[in-house]
């Protein structure tokens, strides 16, 4: 059976929308993280896929967040071997800075709740990018942002204030700032945790979640696709 690994690293930072998709394709799924009490391996050995989802600590917030190294272990083994990998806001970041690029607090303002997105010219033929159309969207929770990607890795998306929300690592890893597992139940949980950065950028968490609501067969429709493609990878 095709297994997948995959890092948690908080238990309100869940699997979402990209877990049901794994259900549907009846693909194996091992969890580990921190709040698991299973600790993360350094390889992928076992296993034909990993995703790295996101959480509050930094990429390389390694005092506040011991497993860190362990993660960074795991993505670099990915690339060295082309495992497909798949890293999620946190994990994104991860990626980024085990392939040679960094990471720093947001320049333009976090970005909270539903936000537009653009691909990039790269897009085109990219495995799981290629031909996304119409109205571009993805739930958002980031105070920091990838700075610079390293030379030879594709960005595939961007935004308003985060040129990097998207990027390819290789033939077989991806970054996305964005949330693509977050569908309504994930902006219900974190609208509580972190009203405070809601206040700073102006925003509710009933405005937050009823636009989550509003949008959510779309955002099925777009990352279950995204989702798919991966996971067709993995077989």
């Amino acid at each position: 059976m095709t297994r997948v690994l995959v890092v948690e690293h908080e238990s309100n930072a869940s699997i979402g929308l990209v877990g049901e998709r794994i259900d549907v394709a009846k693909v194996e799924m091992a969890m580990v993280g921190p709040e698991l009490g299973v600790e993360v391996p350094t390889s992928a050995q076992g296993f034909d896929g990993v995703i790295v989802l996101g959480g509050t600590p930094g990429p390389n917030d390694d005092a506040d967040a011991a497993w860190l190294p362990r993660v960074r272990a795991l993505i670099a083994d990915c690339l060295d071997r082309e495992v497909p990998l798949l890293g999620i806001c946190l994990g994104a970041e991860l990626l980024a800075v085990v392939a040679g690029g960094s990471v720093g607090s947001v320049r333009n303002g976090a970005e909270i709740g539903l936000c537009d997105l653009a691909l990039t010219d790269a897009a085109t033929g990219d495995p799981l990018f290629d031909g996304l159309s119409g109205d571009l969207k993805a739930l958002q929770w980031h105070t920091l942002e990838i700075y610079d990607l390293p030379e030879g890795v594709v960005p595939l998306c961007s935004s308003t204030r985060c040129p990097n929300q998207a990027f390819r690592v290789g033939p077989a890893a991806w970054g996305t700032q964005f949330h693509m597992e977050g569908l309504t139940a994930t902006a219900v949980e974190w609208a509580r945790d972190d009203s405070e950065e809601m206040v700073t950028e102006g925003l509710s968490a009933d405005d937050v979640i009823a636009t989550m609501t509003s949008y959510e067969p779309r955002l099925r429709e777009v990352w279950s696709t995204v989702a798919d493609r991966w996971l067709a990878l993995l077989t």
